[in-house]
C-alpha cells in the first residue's frame, strides 16, 4: 500500500484520533506501522480493537511503505505531527530517529523494565540500545542465511559451510557442469546486495565504520570479503544476480547454495504457488528441498574473530511527542497479550526476540515452533524443518552484527541504503567492468566518506 493510500484508508479502532497525536488526548493515540500489506493491517486491526476494548485508549493505526518512512518522519516531525508509536522499524531509521531527537528512550526503558529485560535476547537489545540505554523496545528479527543442500554435501563428503574456506571450497567443487555453486546477489541496484554483502562482511571482522566514525571498507579486512563474495559470484549463474533469480536457481535445483533472507521458507516448503520449487525431484515431492536443505548462520571469515551474520531487528518505537503512558501500554499489549498474534504474521520473517514472560521464559519461542508459514497453503514450520534447523534461526539473533549500529552511524546506513555504494561496487566488480575486489572496496569507501560528509 503506496503512502497516500495508507493516510487515506487510516485504520481506525474506536474511533478517528485526527491523524495526529499532536493533541495528546489521554484516551487516543496514532500508531504507525510498516506491516502494511491488506492482509496485516486486517490482523493489527483486529488486535488494535482488542487493546481499545482492554484500556478503552483508542488506536489511529496507519500503513506506512518502509520505503517512504524516512520522509514521512521527516514531514511529521517538522509539522509537529509524529505519531506516538511506530511499529516495524529497522535498526537504521531507529538509529537515525534517536539521533535526531525523535525518540522517547524513558518511555522504551519502562516499558522493557515492566516486561522484563530477562525475557529479550541480549543481543537484540544491545543493537536497539546506546551505551545501554533503550532506544526502543526490540520485536522481532530476520536474518540473512546460508542455505545449501544436504545431500549434495553429503554426497561429495563436504563439511558445513560456515567458513570462507569451508563456503569456497563447497562451491568450486559442486559448480560444476549445470549446477551452480552458489547463488549470491550482484545486482548494483538494489539493497538486497548490501545486505548480502554484510553478512559476508561482518563474518570477517569487516566494518562499514571504527568507533570513531571514519570509514573502513578498504581495510585489509574488507577487502578480503570483497575479494571472497567476487570469488562466490564466479560460481554462481552468468549475469546479474537478483533478490529474484538467487531464491530461483536454488528451488530449480541448480545450485548447491544460496544466499537468503529466511523469507526463504515458506517458498522453499512449497506454500507459495508463485514461486514453487522446481528441481527435478520436487515434481514428485514438493517437500524435497525444504527436506535436504540445511542452513547456517553465522559464518567466520580468516580475519573474523568469532563467528557472525547479517540480520535486521524490528522495534517498537515511542517518538518523543508521544501520549507517553497510553503509547507504553500499547508497546506493552503487542509485546505481550498480542505478541504470538503479532510474529505470527510472519513467523520465517519474525523470529521471536523476546523468548518467554518472567512466568514462562520460553513461551514465545516454544509457540514460534508450532505457527503456521504459507501464503497459497499454511502448514506449521516444525511439520516443514526439523527443530535443529529452527534452532539454527533463533540462535541466529545472537550472533548478529549490523555496520555502524553500534557504531552510532545509524543515518549513515540508512543513507547507503538510499545510494548503494556498496552494490555498485559489487556490480563493477562482478559485472562487465571487471574491477579487481581491492578496487571495488576503494570505490565503495571513497563513495561512503564522501556520503557521510554530506550527514554533517
Amino acid at each position: 500500500m503506496g503512502i497516500a493510500a495508507a493516510l487515506g484508508a487510516g485504520l481506525l479502532a474506536g474511533c478517528s484520533g485526527g491523524g495526529s497525536s499532536s493533541a495528546h488526548s489521554g484516551k487516543s493515540i496514532t500508531v504507525w506501522t510498516e506491516e502494511n500489506a491488506t492482509d496485516r493491517m486486517a490482523k493489527q486491526r483486529a488486535l488494535a480493537a482488542e487493546f481499545t476494548k482492554e484500556t478503552g485508549i483508542k488506536v489511529t493505526l496507519v500503513g506506512i511503505d518502509e520505503d517512504q518512512l524516512p520522509q514521512q518522519v521527516e514531514a511529521s516531525a517538522a509539522a509537529g505531527k509524529l505519531p506516538d508509536v511506530m511499529g516495524g522499524i529497522p535498526l537504521a531509521q531507529l538509529w537515525q530517529m534517536y539521533s535526531n531527537g525523535l525518540v522517547n528512550t524513558d518511555a522504551a526503558a519502562a516499558v522493557l523494565k515492566n516486561l522484563g529485560k530477562s525475557t529479550f535476547n541480549a543481543n537484540a537489545l544491545k543493537l536497539a540500545s546506546d551505551k545501554g540505554k533503550p532506544l526502543a523496545v526490540p520485536s522481532d528479527s530476520w536474518q540473512q542465511v546460508l542455505v545449501y543442500r544436504k545431500d549434495l554435501f553429503a554426497k561429495a563428503h563436504l563439511a558445513a559451510p560456515d567458513t570462507y574456506a569451508a563456503i569456497l571450497k563447497a562451491a568450486q567443487t559442486l559448480g560444476k557442469g549445470s549446477m551452480n555453486g552458489i547463488s549470491v546477489s550482484t545486482d548494483p541496484k538494489d539493497v538486497f546486495t548490501q545486505q548480502s554483502f554484510e553478512d559476508i562482511a561482518v563474518a570477517n571482522g569487516c566494518q562499514m565504520v571504527d568507533a570513531s566514525g571514519t570509514v573502513q571498507l578498504a581495510s585489509p579486512a574488507c577487502k578480503t570479503a570483497f575479494d571472497t563474495y567476487a570469488k562466490l559470484a564466479a560460481t554462481g549463474p552468468d549475469g546479474t544476480q537478483t533478490v529474484d533469480t538467487t531464491r530461483a536457481t536454488y528451488q530449480a535445483g541448480q545450485s548447491s547454495m544460496v544466499l537468503w533472507s529466511t523469507y526463504l521458507l515458506d517458498s522453499l516448503a512449497g506454500l507459495r504457488d508463485d514461486v514453487l520449487p522446481n528441481c527435478p525431484q520436487c515434481k514428485s515431492d514438493r517437500s524435497f528441498l525444504s527436506k535436504n536443505s540445511g542452513i547456517v548462520t553465522a559464518i567466520k571469515g580468516p580475519n573474523g574473530s568469532a563467528p557472525a551474520q547479517f540480520g535486521e531487528i524490528s522495534s517498537w518505537t515511542i517518538t518523543q511527542a508521544a501520549n507517553a503512558p497510553a503509547a507504553q501500554k500499547f508497546v506493552e499489549f503487542m509485546m505481550n497479550a498480542g505478541y504470538e498474534k503479532w510474529i505470527g504474521m510472519e513467523p520465517e520473517g519474525k523470529i521471536p526476540v523476546r523468548t518467554g514472560t518472567t512466568a514462562d521464559p520460553k513461551k514465545y519461542v516454544n509457540d514460534w515452533y508450532g505457527m503456521k508459514i504459507g501464503v497459497s497453503r499454511f502448514a506449521p514450520m516444525d511439520s516443514l524443518f526439523p527443530k535443529p534447523f529452527l534452532n539454527t534461526l533463533l540462535a541466529g539473533v545472537s550472533n548478529m552484527q549490523r555496520w555502524g549500529i553500534t557504531q552510532g552511524q545509524g543515518a549513515l546506513v540508512g543513507a547507503t541504503e538510499g545510494t548503494l555504494p556498496v552494490p555498485k561496487a559489487i556490480g563493477a566488480i562482478t559485472g562487465g567492468d571487471h574491477l579487481a575486489p581491492a578496487a571495488g572496496a576503494q570505490q565503495a569507501a571513497d563513495a561512503v566518506s564522501a556520503l557521510k560528509k554530506t550527514l554533517h
